[in-house]
């Protein structure tokens, strides 16, 4: 009972500083400043993936710093992610020794990122906001109603969700998300925004949730003392990100 409370408390801390933490960074809402911390972020996360993609290489830390770096500077970031893998894919033919994983790496968590960062540039700290409310209403709904009438097993990868739990979930995402929404949106289109981001969030969870279960680790990393890695914690955001960039490209 005391290691669970002691579980608690220590989760409870690294939530509370997390928040802090987000608050801060987007009341200064700074360019620069999102690059850094995202960049932080997808360090952190590519060092995450590659445990989990059982891979051993610095050259995708070189690869992907370059990335980032001339991301700062380039209009649609998530484009260069096709030049890199112009890159790999020429030097895989030419060496014919280039480990193919590291499309893997490209693909997830970096694409994301880039997609993440692409969403903040186009349309700013609300539409981070939004995609920070919807994708916890979805988890925190997901557990609450899970908990409570979840009977029905959603998967074979994530045991503990319910369809139950994933239907209330991405309902309270919905609703919470529509008061998020950008004005310029119809109430459909927001609503849309909202439910489509939320089923993605699930489906980013469950994708983490699979890689871990493949290298049969309980959590991506330990740098988020009783939250596990960063993987853990923006998974649902890495592909929710990737819809809501879409989705208000073509709305608005």
């Amino acid at each position: 009972m005391s290691g669970i409370i002691s579980s608690s408390a220590t989760r409870i801390k690294t939530g509370v500083v997390l928040l802090i933490a987000i608050i801060a960074i987007g009341y200064i809402d700074l360019y620069w400043v999102m690059w850094l911390f995202f960049g932080a972020l997808l360090a952190g996360a590519i060092h995450e993936a590659m445990k989990l993609f059982d891979m051993k290489s610095t050259f995708v830390y070189y690869s992907v710093a370059v990335l980032w770096m001339v991301a700062y500077f380039y209009p649609t970031p998530e484009d260069l992610i096709f030049v890199v893998g112009v890159v790999y894919a020429s030097i895989l033919a030419y060496t014919k020794n280039l480990d193919k994983k590291l499309f893997l790496v490209l693909m997830y968590p970096t694409a994301s990122f880039l997609f993440l960062f692409a969403l903040y540039t186009e349309f700013g700290m609300q539409a981070l906001l939004w995609l920070l409310v919807v994708v916890a209403g979805a988890d925190v709904g997901a557990y609450f109603v899970g908990k409570s009438i979840g009977k029905t097993k959603f998967c074979e990868t994530s045991p503990n969700k319910t369809i139950e739990g994933v239907v209330g979930g991405v309902l309270v995402a919905t609703i919470l998300g529509y008061f998020f929404a950008f004005s310029e949106l119809s109430f459909l289109a927001a609503l849309g925004v909202s439910i489509f981001v939320a089923i993605a969030s699930v489906f980013g969870d469950l994708f983490e949730s699979y890689l871990k279960r493949e290298a049969d680790v309980k959590d991506s990393g330990n740098l988020l003392p009783g939250h596990g890695g960063i993987l853990d914690r923006t998974d649902g955001y890495l592909f929710g990100a990737i819809i809501m960039l879409v989705l208000l490209r073509s709305l608005l």
